[in-house]
């Protein structure tokens, strides 16, 4: 039980997850411009602006910086970490998404034609575009560079 208190008290472990929270708060609102309704789908899903990813890697990278020093071998880590996922965010997972948006292109033309095929969709919005995960980082380390020395 003492060990599970420890992850309740853990500075960047909680700066982090705001920043994520925070990024996915905002998309919300983001929708609610954009659109002029209330999307809560946005809370739980991938993709938009800003990054969720990004904001969460950028926050934790920051905090255990600020906690454990610039050349520390655990900033080191998390920042590699960040890179990696942010990589993957702009770059693999905005593939996925482009590649779902033309096959789901190509099961509407199959349907026009009176194909019989899943009529299944593909999630087209996986990945982010590179501004996304840019904003979605100034976020996370915003957040924690103001955060953190207040927790």
């Amino acid at each position: 039980m003492q060990d599970f208190e420890g992850i309740l008290h853990n500075q960047v472990l909680i700066v982090s997850l705001l920043a994520c929270f925070t990024a996915q708060g905002l998309k919300a609102i983001t929708e609610l411009v954009r659109h002029r309704k209330l999307n809560l789908r946005v809370l739980v899903s991938t993709g938009g602006m800003p990054s969720a990813h990004s904001a969460l890697v950028g926050a934790l990278a920051t905090g255990v910086g600020l906690q454990r020093g610039w050349n520390s071998n655990e900033f080191a880590i998390a920042c590699l970490f960040a890179v990696i996922v942010m990589y993957d965010a702009a770059g693999v997972r905005q593939a996925a998404g482009k590649q779902a948006r033309i096959l789901n292109q190509m099961i509407d033309e199959l349907f026009q034609e009176g194909h019989t095929l899943n009529e299944e969709r593909l999630k087209e919005l996986l990945g982010h575009t590179p501004i996304q995960v840019l904003v979605g980082l100034a976020l996370g380390i915003t957040i924690a560079l103001f955060a953190l020395p207040v927790l």
